[in-house]
């Protein structure tokens, strides 16, 4: 594996992070980034500790340069078997339509907290850089982990968010803009009127915290990624732009979706799990309104819906999947994730 020049603050040859994308990728679009010159991430809030450790293996293997574990720190709330009931009553007429019936019984939720038993797993392999989504877990376990020379990112969407990443010891944070697809990372309120545009809270966040901050949001070319530093960012952070790459595994509905014109309309939706998210608008979003009050509480809105998504994807339909997206295609191209890394850092021709 060629050796790089350290240049970036992130300790890469270039100022790009890989956006860890939960559903849509595994350690080989890590792996490429990486291989290109920017940092990798893998996102583990989905996997399993056995899973998790054996796609950190594969990175290991595969490259000597630095990458990411990317994680949720939600408190996971009780299973709300009322909740549960009115969601499921109000998902039953698309269940009947695709002729089947919703499964009644308990379910574990996919989406899990960062707890000590998952930091003592990636322990012996001390990542260059663990980052956080909804804020930061408690104190011993962030302490943890800059035990281990690790450094610490998490997303903020809101300058009094960045302010308390920064109080509670982060390296860096992510200043997500309104624009990003994907679940939105607010954590201090749910109010969706304070999420604001990447080009109003970057600058604001820049000029009052000490830390280095990474921007994020609709940077889907080099031209972008040029604005955002001149901006005061010392890197940046992007998604949706390697949701076509063959190293990614979005589906083929969802990749259809992110070519059509569709993908000029995204919204804001909490059907999918419960929390603010990004994606194209389907049918699903439409019809049940894009901030739902029926939906259960983050993580739980995802159990019936995913039975719903796997009945209607069997069918070539995406009325049910979460089409996360951002709200800048442009550079959505079915490329490599190394040339798409490249060409973000003006390295080659877009």
């Amino acid at each position: 594996m060629q050796k790089r020049n350290k240049k970036t603050w992130l300790g890469t040859e270039l100022p790009i992070i890989q956006a860890p994308m939960a559903g849509v990728q595994d350690c080989q679009l890590a792996i490429s980034v990486s291989n290109a010159g920017g940092l990798g991430s893998l996102p583990c809030a989905m996997l399993s500790i056995e899973k998790m450790t054996s796609e950190i293996k594969h990175i290991k293997e595969t490259t000597s340069s630095p990458y990411n574990l990317n994680f949720f720190c939600h408190t996971m709330p009780n299973y709300d078997i009322e909740q549960q009931t009115v969601w499921q009553q109000t998902l039953t007429p698309y269940f009947k339509e695709l002729d089947c019936d919703v499964d009644h019984s308990p379910q574990k939720a996919s989406r899990l907290p960062f707890s000590s038993d998952i930091a003592d797993a990636i322990e012996p392999f001390r990542p260059e850089f663990v980052s956080f989504h909804f804020g930061l877990p408690e104190k011993k376990l962030v302490d943890y982990i800059k035990s281990w020379g690790t450094k610490i990112l998490s997303s903020a969407t809101t300058l009094e968010e960045a302010l308390w990443l920064e109080t509670h010891g982060v390296d860096g944070i992510i200043a997500q803009g309104l624009e990003a697809g994907g679940h939105r990372g607010m954590f201090l309120s749910d109010d969706i009127s304070t999420q604001m545009g990447l080009s109003a809270l970057l600058p604001q966040i820049v000029h009052s915290v000490s830390v280095p901050v990474i921007a994020a949001g609709g940077i889907s070319d080099s031209k972008g990624v040029e604005a955002a530093l001149l901006l005061g960012a010392e890197a940046v952070q992007v998604g949706t732009t390697y949701l076509l790459c063959p190293e990614a595994t979005t589906t083929a509905l969802h990749c259809t979706a992110i070519k059509s014109s569709r993908s000029q309309h995204t919204a804001l939706t909490n059907v999918f799990s419960g929390r603010p998210a990004r994606g194209i608008v389907n049918r699903v979003m439409q019809e049940l309104g894009y901030m739902s009050p029926l939906a259960p509480t983050f993580p739980y809105a995802s159990i019936a819906m995913t039975q719903l998504r796997q009945l209607a994807e069997k069918r070539d339909l995406d009325a049910f999947s979460p089409l996360w997206c951002g709200q800048n295609t442009l550079g959505c191209q079915d490329i490599s994730a190394a040339d798409v890394t490249l060409r973000l850092a003006g390295k080659s021709p877009f």
